[in-house]
């Protein structure tokens, strides 16, 4: 399990935030060509948008949360996600964000 510490350092992580930001990314463009009948659509359109005007940002709170939703396990297993894991929990976060804010 991380530490809160450890959880904290993670954040500068410039590998795993890059990771981050291409899964947001790669969210956004499916986002984009998903059925204006999947739910919250219209959110998450809004939220796809401000990741390809600002990825970074949108990565940054995305990055948070992963972080928070992995705490139970070892920092090495995080560092080491695949970038299918990555993506998975992007994609398990985007509604969280697409609150039309």
């Amino acid at each position: 399990m991380a530490t809160y510490e450890e959880l904290y350092n993670l954040r500068t992580d410039s590998a795993l935030k890059n990771k981050v930001t291409t899964a947001c990314i790669m969210a956004a463009e499916t986002v984009m060509n998903e059925l204006i009948t999947v739910d919250n659509h219209d959110n998450r359109l809004l939220w796809a948008k401000g990741v390809f005007a600002n990825p970074s940002a949108e990565a940054n709170r995305m990055f948070m949360a992963i972080l928070a939703a992995n705490a139970a396990v070892d920092v090495a297993v995080i560092q080491s996600a695949t970038d299918a894991a990555i993506q998975a929990n992007v994609d398990d976060h985007i509604d969280l964000f697409a609150d039309g804010s």
